[in-house]
Order: C-alpha cells, then sequence, then structure tokens
C-alpha cells in the first residue's frame, strides 16, 4: 500500500468518527421535556378512549355487549374522557394553537382567496339567482332560446319539443 491509500483511508476514519460522534460532542439535548411526554402521553390515552369508546358502541350495535352492561362501561369511558380532556386543557392553553391548527387555518383561507375570483363559483351564484327569481325569470331566459322551458322554468334538452315536466309545447 502506498501513502495516499493510508491517507485516504485515514480521513475517512476520521470523518467517519466525526459524524457519529457528532451528538456525544454537542453538549445539546435532543431529548423532549417533561411537560411535552406528558402532553404527548394525554392525547395518546385521548385517542385510546375514542377507539375503545367507538368499539363499545359498534360492539352493541352488533349486539355483542349486553344492554345491562353497556351503560356502565360507556359511562366509565366518558369520564375517563373528561378527565383527560381537563388535563389537556390544563397542558394546552388557547393561547397556543398547534401546527394542526394553523394549518388548517391556511388551508380555508387559501381556499378562500382561491374561490373569490373562480368562474365556476360565479356560474352557481348566477344560476341560484335565476331559480330563486322564479318562472317569470325563466320563461324570459327561454324566449332567449336557452335550454328552460318557458311555462314551468324547468330545464329541458336542446332537441325536446316538449317540456318533460309539465308537457308544454317548446
Amino acid at each position: 500500500m502506498d501513502i495516499g491509500s493510508v491517507l485516504l483511508i485515514l480521513a475517512l476514519g476520521l470523518l467517519t468518527a466525526v459524524f457519529v460522534g457528532r451528538p456525544l460532542i454537542e453538549n445539546r439535548s435532543s431529548g423532549v421535556s417533561e411537560r411535552e411526554h406528558t402532553l404527548s402521553a394525554l392525547m395518546a390515552e385521548r385517542d385510546r378512549l375514542l377507539e375503545a369508546l367507538l368499539e363499545l358502541d359498534f360492539d352493541y350495535k352488533l349486539g355483542k355487549v349486553p344492554e345491562e352492561i353497556y351503560p356502565g362501561q360507556r359511562a366509565n369511558l366518558m369520564e375517563r374522557g373528561a378527565e383527560i380532556l381537563k388535563q389537556l386543557d390544563v397542558l394546552m392553553p388557547e393561547s397556543e394553537p398547534s401546527k394542526e391548527e394553523d394549518r388548517l387555518e391556511a388551508a380555508i383561507a387559501a381556499r378562500r382567496g382561491a374561490t373569490e375570483g373562480d368562474v365556476v363559483e360565479e356560474k352557481i351564484a348566477a344560476r341560484r339567482k335565476m331559480k330563486t327569481a322564479g318562472p317569470t325569470a325563466a320563461k324570459a331566459k327561454a324566449r332567449t332560446g336557452s335550454k328552460f322551458c318557458a311555462a314551468c322554468g324547468k330545464p329541458v334538452q336542446l332537441g325536446d319539443r316538449f317540456c318533460p315536466s309539465c308537457g308544454e309545447a317548446l
């Protein structure tokens, strides 16, 4: 082996050691805080209780759970769920929205912004306005050659000779 190969192997070994030992070298703690751990455990318990409640209701509807046992078990699960929710409310104040809530709010705002100038929304609004105006507006539209009956205002096919709703000649 020549000296270049030895130096290359030593350099790769040194880089690997630095990469693997980096978390040990840094004094930063990557562990979760006690509050985050408690919050995570409570949310997992809440999800487990909801799942158990849904399963109990489903089993009751299928007849697997007797009527004498069902109300007591359901009340027990609801009571434990209420306790969990109270503890979650204490740990998560209202002033601190979750990341999921922020993401939902952003999606709603984006959708509202996208529909403001939406052509489809404008057509739907015009159609609703025409429908609420009654048969007189439909008669006026029918005279101009649209696809609505002049008598009743119901939609008709372009090739129809008679209205399928009222039978009036078109």
